[in-house]
């Protein structure tokens, strides 16, 4: 019996090819068309930034301390470019289903904080000096033990955090939730709909077509709810944008509150479109640190580095978790791969004038279709790298149709929030903390942050000490003074 199992399990690995090999896909229990499926539904759902990314780096509002602003179209294709690439690398390297593109939270850092003081060029010079920081630590395997040091309860914290985290980006990406102004002479930060009679969108309608008809093929366990969903929402989209004419938020005829956030839905006049590279190697190294001087610039990329550290740390926690790639410890396979590309992404974004790329929590929406190996976040990769040549199609998906599948996503990570001891304060009360400052305060990294300050004091006075990895100290430490680094800042420029 033992010589036929052992035939039998030969002639198994025997059938598998050499991609499937490469991939694991057979081993980690997935297909080449659920992955590729995958792919597919993550770079729906992230496409977004080839047109956020500009609004944001190439609005008039950032321009640098000399008065430059950067190239709308070149940062567009820039931003394409690069997240093909590092989803790309991503997926050969680490093959995991992780895709990369340039991070929210240190582009708008940049451009609201950093190029008041210094040019782009040297902006972008932090961005490089960051990246290479972080691939240094992840080399000599310091960020792999900093990873491994954190208890099991606070990644499940961040993973059930992140879910929160990302669900409440897409009630506020669809529209359904927004911020209260300051005129609204009331305690809450946020509310429901638009303008004082919380009234809904149509784009904000499209948002809940698409949460609901997701939701529904998901109770009926179609395997490819999200890609259907997000194509019935784009498509009802289109079709109320063609005959209601609703228009974009924001145009030269003033502030739209009804209209379209980034991307107005509707069948292209043109498909092919020549991209623009002249941002790419636009970086000036060193520069900023004799503008400024040398500990306001050093301050800077601490900020960058810390930030950028652990909201990829934390993502892909979330992520390995939800996939079903990590152990009871949370570790998950090519760890240190992971984490030395993902660095190299920030090198690659400040290169190209894009900021820091990272590690995108709407790889979850591929996850949550089936995705586990790296082929999904190659294809992610290889489609964006098409969509430099294509940009006037990235224009189809508005970001509020793409939002529902983030909704749906945060749902399926908070069910993990079962595994953390809420019976023992110590555990319970970090870990809650951690929960809900991320979506609160809008930061990955604060969340973590505020979970290992909190872990370190209330374990050490519940008697465990003993039990807390020395590295956690350190990094609370690191934290807490990342959370006082403005006071100093203002210190500094008084």
């Amino acid at each position: 019996m033992a010589t036929a199992t052992k035939t039998t399990s030969k002639k198994k690995d025997e059938s598998v090819n050499g991609f499937d090999r490469f991939f694991e896909i057979t081993k980690r229990g997935s297909t080449w068309l659920t992955e590729v499926r995958g792919g597919v539904v993550i770079f729906m759902t992230m496409v977004y930034i080839v047109i956020l990314n500009p609004i944001i780096l190439a609005s008039q509002s950032a321009t640098d301390v000399d008065g430059n602003n950067l190239n709308f179209l070149a940062i567009g294709s820039a931003t394409a470019l690069t997240a093909g690439i590092m989803s790309l690398l991503f997926g050969l390297i680490a093959r995991l289903p992780f895709a990369l593109a340039a991070g929210l939270g240190i582009n708008n850092f940049l451009a609201v904080t950093v190029v008041g003081q210094v040019s782009w060029p040297e902006a972008m010079g932090l961005v490089v000096i960051d990246g290479v920081i972080i691939v240094i630590l992840a080399v000599t395997g310091l960020r792999t033990m900093i990873f491994n040091a954190v208890p099991a309860a606070l990644k499940t914290a961040i993973t059930v955090g992140i879910g929160l985290f990302i669900a409440f980006i897409g009630l506020v990406d669809g529209g359904l939730i927004r911020r209260n102004g300051d005129d609204a002479n009331t305690p809450v930060p946020v509310n429901w709909g638009v303008g004082a009679d919380h009234l809904l969108s149509v784009p904000t309608l499209c948002f809940i077509i698409g949460v609901v008809v997701i939701a529904i093929l998901m109770a009926l366990r179609v395997r490819a709810a999200i890609l259907i969903g997000l194509v019935i929402a784009t498509i009802v989209a289109i079709v109320l944008e063609a005959t209601l004419h609703i228009g974009p938020k924001f145009s030269d005829a003033g502030f739209n509150p009804f209209g379209w956030d980034t991307t107005v839905p509707g069948l292209p006049t043109s498909i092919v479109a020549t991209p623009d590279f002249s941002s790419v190697g636009q970086v000036d190294l060193f520069g900023a640190f004799g503008r400024i001087g040398a500990l306001a610039g050093i301050m800077l990329v601490f900020t960058l580095v810390f930030s950028n550290f652990f909201d990829a740390m934390g993502t892909m926690t979330g992520l390995s978790k939800q996939a079903g790639l990590a152990d009871k410890k949370g570790h998950f396979p090519r760890l240190r791969a992971a984490l030395i590309v993902e660095g190299a992404g920030a090198v690659a974004g400040g290169l190209t004038s894009t900021s820091s790329n990272t590690v995108y929590i709407e790889s979850a929406s591929g996850i949550a279709g089936g995705a586990k190996t790296g082929l999904a976040s190659a294809v992610t990769g290889v489609l964006f790298l098409i969509a430099m040549f294509f940009t006037p199609l990235t224009s189809i998906v508005p970001i509020e149709v793409g939002a529902s599948a983030l909704v749906i996503v945060g749902g399926l990570m908070m069910a993990q929030v079962v595994d953390i001891d809420w019976k023992d304060w110590s555990i319970a009360f970090p870990a809650f903390a951690a929960i809900i400052v991320m979506p609160f305060s809008y930061s990955i990294a604060n969340g973590i942050g505020v979970g290992f300050i909190l872990w370190v004091i209330l374990r050490a006075v519940a008697g465990k000490a003993k039990e807390i990895h020395w590295l956690l100290w350190v990094v609370a430490a690191g934290f807490l003074l990342y959370f006082i680094l403005p006071y100093i800042q203002q210190a500094i420029a008084a």
